[in-house]
């Protein structure tokens, strides 16, 4: 008890209220419930992503969940910006076990049947997606992140630990390098259809 001006008084205790200010500060950012909603909404579109960079199935799986496990655990992040921060995760988790640099030989490309099986494509987008995942692994990067994502040179220079100009000789190539493989897989593609048609044509005659 203390004393003062002849007046007995009890020390009162208050509990520290929470700032409204904080409370809609708080408010603003995505939760881990907000963080696990935009991968499943998205699951396929996050998986491809990882394939793409890794171009190995069981690292995009690893990428995957890691990015997962990143976001759940506290990233103050803008709800609105929850799906593209998710995205975000993925690249530099498959940025941390690939260090990709330049001038690093390609890896072996996934086979055509793997992307139609796991992801459903079409012929035509399977080959448009192998003809990335055959790209040197600094290439793909940079191109996955640059055109596919739509990262700055900045940005891109930052996550991979290089230069602006190397970001912009990379994308050039690869560009390159994807366009011809398109190409030269679209004829082949027209190449078996001919045979195809030309086969059909003869077997009719025949009967």
């Amino acid at each position: 008890m203390l004393r003062r001006n002849g007046e007995s008084e009890r020390t009162k205790l208050t509990m520290p209220r929470r700032s409204p200010i904080c409370t809609e500060k708080s408010q603003l950012y995505a939760t881990s419930t907000e963080f696990c909603r935009a991968f499943k909404e998205n699951m396929d579109n996050m998986h491809l992503l990882s394939f793409l960079l890794t171009a190995d199935l069981t690292m995009a799986e690893e990428c995957f969940v890691c990015g997962l496990e990143d976001c759940v655990k506290g990233s103050h992040v803008f709800r609105n910006w929850a799906r593209s921060w998710a995205r975000r995760t993925i690249i530099q988790n498959a940025v941390r076990l690939f260090a990709p640099r330049a001038n690093q030989p390609a890896v072996i490309a996934a086979p055509t049947e793997t992307v139609n099986r796991r992801f459903g494509r079409t012929p035509e987008a399977a080959a448009a997606i192998a003809s990335i995942l055959g790209l040197e692994d600094f290439e793909r990067f940079v191109f996955v992140m640059s055109v596919l994502e739509k990262y700055s040179d900045q940005d891109c220079s930052v996550l991979l630990g290089c230069s602006r100009q190397d970001v912009r000789e990379a994308r050039t190539r690869a560009l390159q390098n994807v366009a011809e493989s398109v190409v030269s897989r679209r004829n082949s593609f027209e190449d078996v259809d001919g045979k195809r048609q030309s086969y059909h044509r003869t077997a009719s005659c025949s009967i």
